[in-house]
This record gives structure tokens, C-alpha cells and sequence, in this order.
């Protein structure tokens, strides 16, 4: 049976209601995601700490977002893809770059085309990428740092790929607008 409690401040794992009262205070809701994961502490806390770290990395807006909605996609995440659609457009990304993303079209310039093409070889290889691959890769402008960038966000993906797709959840109202379906 896969019927998770999508939690509130109430009714979380004490562990977990300090989380959730941060995303309130900082987003104004509680997503649907964190109210899931709220029932495993351990896992909110990890999912948090990947997706500020992803954040800090080397990578642009458009990079982050190529990553992001590339294993989104990939990973046929019917939560993830609208949720990215919101923040890709409060990040003020491209809604060209978004849509390209969504329906699989080509990327707006060669660098980006090169990142979406190595995160989608990353996740389809699980992570056995070819030398021909990786030297694409580095001529595009990349480097090994941004090479194992794409395994954090790899991971933060998994984590949020993964427990919609157990779950199940819910599609908040907030992303309606930008239903995906594979």
C-alpha cells in the first residue's frame, strides 16, 4: 500500500517539524515532498542539505537547471518536472531553456547541450561515462569539478525522484500550472 502521510508541522516526527517550519517560513508552504519525507528525519535533513549544496555549486542557474530537469525527466518524475518549472522560472531561467528541457528538445547553446548530454549519459551509464564522453565534456569548458557536481545533483535528484515516484505524491497546487507527463 503506498499510502504516505504528507506531514504538517503537527503531525511530523518531532525530528523532522524544525524542517518543516523552516521551509514554511522561508517558501510560505510546505511542499508536498518535505511532507512526505518528513516521516524519515534522516532523509529530509540529507535531501535539504543536497539541494543547498548543489545550489552552491560552480554551476549557473541554466546549469543547475539543465542538471535538475534532466534527471527529472530522465527519471519520468511527474513532481520534480513541474516543481523545477517553478523554480527554473523564479531563478528567471529561460522559459526556452525550461521547455527544451521538458520536451526533450536541444539546448539553447553547445556548453549547455554538452551538460545535458553528460548528466543524461551519467544517470543512462550509472556513471560509467566513456573516455570519448568526458574529453566532449572538457573541451565544452567544463572540469572535473563540475564533473562531480553533476553526481551531487545526481544524488539530490535520486532522493526526490525516488520518493515521488514510492509515494506517489501529490503534485502541489502551486506547480499545477506546469504539469508534466512522459
Amino acid at each position: 500500500m503506498r499510502n504516505f502521510t504528507i506531514h504538517n508541522v503537527d503531525s511530523a516526527p518531532a525530528e523532522s517539524q524544525p524542517m518543516l517550519e523552516d521551509a514554511l517560513k522561508t517558501t510560505g508552504m510546505i511542499a508536498n515532498l518535505h511532507g512526505v519525507m518528513a516521516e524519515a528525519p534522516g532523509l529530509l535533513e540529507g535531501y535539504r542539505h543536497l539541494h543547498q549544496l548543489f545550489m552552491d555549486s560552480s554551476f549557473d542557474k541554466d546549469e543547475l537547471t539543465v542538471v535538475w530537469q534532466t534527471i527529472n525527466v530522465e527519471h519520468e518524475c511527474h513532481y520534480c518536472v513541474p516543481a523545477h518549472t517553478a523554480i527554473a522560472n523564479r531563478m528567471k531561467v529561460d522559459p526556452a531553456l525550461t521547455e527544451a528541457l521538458r520536451t526533450g528538445g536541444a539546448m539553447p547553446t553547445a556548453k549547455l547541450q554538452v551538460l545535458h548530454d553528460t548528466t543524461l549519459a551519467m544517470v543512462r551509464s550509472r556513471g560509467r561515462l566513456t573516455d570519448d564522453e568526458l574529453s566532449v565534456f572538457y573541451a565544452a569548458g567544463y572540469n572535473k569539478r563540475q564533473l562531480l557536481e553533476i553526481i551531487l545533483g545526481l544524488s539530490q535528484k535520486v532522493i526526490s525522484n525516488y520518493v515521488n515516484r514510492i509515494a506517489r505524491t501529490p503534485v502541489d497546487e502551486v506547480f499545477n500550472e506546469f504539469a508534466w507527463q512522459s
